[in-house]
Order: structure tokens, then C-alpha cells, then sequence
């Protein structure tokens, strides 16, 4: 008799993309429009670009691994926020319609089905 492979867990990639479309999907229900999911130019890549009531949401999205929320701050450390920042810049030359908009830069945490952390404004340009 042949034994069956084990299944493979989902790929990282596969997993960051779930957490994004969870999301997406959590802040549409807050009344956010979703513009752009995983907008790609410069320095990096922006997972989610949310508006709402004038502010324009940058959205870090991050899957909460065994460490819990405390892995986070390494997770989004200095230079991962620098390249959101800049690759912002180049989101707002390429969307001149939302520049006078409020911007931040929010993160959200997702743990396994569930947004478990959303942080408004959890880093900022002058930081």
C-alpha cells in the first residue's frame, strides 16, 4: 500500500495574499473604498491603499506568526516603513487625485481568519 504525501502547508506567499484579501475585505465593511492591493513601483510595495472620509489609508498588512503582536515592530522595522513611505510618494505622483487627502499609515494584524489588530497611524513620515 502507498502512502499518501503529507499535504503541504500554503506558501507564504499564498498566506500574506489571505491575510490582504481579509483585510480588504475588513475595511470595505468599515466603509472603506480599497483603490489598490499590492500597487508595486520604486522601493516597494504598498499591500493596501484605502480611502475614506478624506484620509488616505497606507496599509501595512502582516500575519501575527508564533510570536504574536510582539513580532511586529521587527516584522515593520525602520527600513520596511521607509520603503512604504517613499513607495506612498510614488503612489500620490502617480494618483494626483488623492493628494490633498489626510494620509497615514495604519498596520493590521491577522491571526489565522480575523483582523486581531488594526493600528490607525502606527508610524508616520517624521519617524
Amino acid at each position: 500500500m502507498t502512502e499518501l504525501p503529507a499535504p503541504r502547508p500554503p506558501s507564504r506567499t499564498r498566506l500574506g495574499s489571505q491575510a490582504e484579501d481579509l483585510t480588504a475585505s475588513w475595511l470595505t465593511q468599515r466603509g472603506w473604498h480599497i483603490e489598490a492591493k499590492n500597487w508595486r513601483k520604486g522601493p516597494g510595495e504598498l499591500d493596501i491603499v484605502a480611502v475614506k472620509d478624506q484620509v488616505i489609508s497606507f496599509v501595512e498588512v502582516k500575519r501575527v506568526d508564533a510570536y504574536g503582536i510582539e513580532s511586529l515592530s521587527r516584522s515593520v522595522g525602520a527600513n520596511k516603513r521607509r520603503r512604504i513611505i517613499e513607495t506612498a510618494k510614488l503612489f500620490l505622483v502617480y494618483h494626483r487625485e488623492f493628494e490633498l487627502m489626510a494620509q497615514r499609515f495604519d498596520l493590521a494584524a491577522v491571526r489565522g481568519d480575523k483582523v486581531e489588530l488594526y493600528l490607525e497611524s502606527a508610524f508616520s513620515e517624521k519617524a
